[in-house]
């Protein structure tokens, strides 16, 4: 599902118009973004949490030239699916 099919399946459960819903869905994905920025989790009852995950500093290869290189360490969002979720997904 892409961004603008959310958006027409949020206009047409919540009885919006697109743009109604396509501001509700920026203003959804914003949020999150900007808590996970301060390193902050959002946690939706039953769907479930967004968090920010360390990534430890590592070392690779460059696949072009075998070359090792040092990865260094980085923050990542991360998802985590609530019991409700799973249970959907599974079918029950």
């Amino acid at each position: 599902m892409t961004k603008s099919e959310l958006v027409d399946q949020v206009a047409a459960r919540a009885e919006l118009t697109k743009p109604e819903a396509a501001r509700a869905v920026e203003a959804v994905i914003e949020t999150v973004e900007d808590a996970l920025r301060r390193g902050s989790d959002v946690t939706l009852s039953g769907f479930g949490k967004f968090h920010v995950g360390e990534r430890g500093a590592r070392s690779g290869v460059n696949p072009r030239t075998g070359e090792r290189i040092q990865i260094a360490a980085s923050r990542v969002p991360r998802f985590t699916a609530g019991s409700a979720l799973k249970a959907a997904v599974k079918g029950r």
